[in-house]
């Protein structure tokens, strides 16, 4: 009889912590439904957020917070007063930034430092003023031993004639040389392939950018706006 009773106390401390899974996996499914049918946004992963009852979810629109029961929905950053205003919207970004650029690394644009000490990988436009600044420095921030990937970022979206601009840069037989000519107003020769354009901007938005230039740092941090090649460099090595 003793054995009896414990062995089915044993099988209830078994069975409730398998029950919560199964309810706490039914629960992120539903709402992960809920945030696809009612804004048309996919979602790519969900979990339990630093808040209690709030659910933190990584779509291709940046991160959305909803809450347990799914009657309620944030969008904006969330910050630990604890920690010196840490922003844990942007930290928890970061790693799943550096995981989805991997599969584009083939079709980045690479201006490789020499000396090479940090890589960061922008998200630029043709006609952008401030990315037409920062390109110009190229060899600035090169001499700094910092290498810069482009990602593509035609701000006027996908289809258009600014991606399609992009895309003449991305298949070009120099695409280096042909950036330098778009990011000085210079015609450049139409061409087409498989540049991927819109899934580096599909990209771009899934990671919350709204404009160029757009910064990731090698940990995922992203640096909204262009930074002169010294400031860069400074943001860089407050990251390490």
């Amino acid at each position: 009889m003793k054995f009896t009773r414990t062995f089915s106390l044993v099988m209830a401390m078994l069975i409730a912590p398998a029950a919560s899974a199964a309810s706490n996996s039914d629960n992120t499914a539903a709402l992960k439904q809920k945030l696809s049918d009612t804004l048309s946004v996919e979602v790519i992963s969900i979990k339990p957020s630093p808040v209690s009852d709030l659910y933190e979810a990584f779509t291709d629109r940046g991160v959305l917070y909803i809450s347990k029961d799914g009657s309620k929905l944030f969008h904006g950053n969330l910050y630990d007063l604890d920690k010196g205003m840490k922003n844990l919207t942007e930290a928890a970004m970061a790693g799943p930034r550096v995981d989805m650029m991997k599969p584009l690394e083939d079709h980045m644009l690479v201006y490789k430092a020499k000396n090479e000490k940090h890589v960061v990988t922008i998200f630029t436009d043709v006609s952008c003023g401030y990315c037409r600044k920062l390109h110009n420095e190229m060899d600035g921030y090169n001499d700094l031993g910092i290498t810069v990937r482009y990602l593509a970022f035609p701000r006027a979206g996908v289809p258009s004639s600014n991606a399609d601009e992009m895309e003449s840069v991305w298949c070009a037989t120099d695409p280096l040389k042909a950036m330098g000519d778009a990011k000085n107003g210079r015609a450049v020769k139409k061409a087409s392939c498989d540049a991927k354009i819109k899934e580096q901007y599909q990209l771009g938005q899934t990671f919350g950018i709204n404009g160029t230039p757009a910064i990731v740092l090698e940990d995922g941090t992203l640096v909204p706006g262009y930074q002169p090649p010294e400031a860069l460099l400074r943001t860089i090595e407050s990251q390490l």
